[in-house]
């Protein structure tokens, strides 16, 4: 019998929170030190790791401009957040193979939003059979790396195929 370990996930099934003072995208955004998590910066968004990922790959592309809904960003913002959703998913192919993606933004705490204050666009790579019987009858999703590897990798992939806009300044 084969036993896989996510001992990383038990915080998360518990339902353990730990404190933060103000929105978590804008300390992120704002920190010398992104804890492995921020894979690139563009002018008006950045893309990160999801900390609790529906899949291997779950990013998140998040506006530094703190606003709750889509409708609240400048053009400019909105351009900025779809071509940087395209590098992302260009990655996301490049690295896992995806055979789809979930695209999609849950605006607002009834809409399902964890963090409803400030608002983030998700990318969930898809693949056949990935909802299998540890999500189902276990209500546990399986992610078959770590953070910290994703984050890696994914980190060197955007490099090389951007190399061109690794420049970017922050906000």
């Amino acid at each position: 019998m084969d036993h896989l370990y996510t001992p990383w996930r038990m915080a998360y099934i518990r339902g353990e929170k730990t404190p933060v003072e103000g929105c978590v995208f804008c300390a992120l955004a704002a920190a010398e030190n992104d804890n492995n998590q921020v894979i690139a910066y563009s002018k008006y968004v950045y893309v990160t790791l999801n900390k609790y990922p529906y899949n291997n790959g779950h990013l998140m592309v998040i506006p530094y401009e703190h606003v709750q809904t889509l409708e609240s960003l400048s053009p400019e913002a909105l351009s900025d957040l779809m071509l940087t959703t395209n590098r992302a998913l260009a990655v996301l192919r490049k690295n896992y193979n995806a055979y789809a993606f979930n695209l999609g933004a849950n605006i607002g705490a009834g809409a399902g939003a964890g963090i409803a204050e400030h608002f983030h666009f998700h990318i969930v790579p898809r693949w056949p059979g990935d909802a299998n019987f540890m999500t189902v009858v276990g209500n546990t999703r399986v992610i078959p790396d770590t953070l910290e590897n994703i984050y890696k990798e994914l980190k060197a992939s955007w490099q090389a195929l951007y190399r061109e806009d690794n420049t970017h300044d922050k906000g």
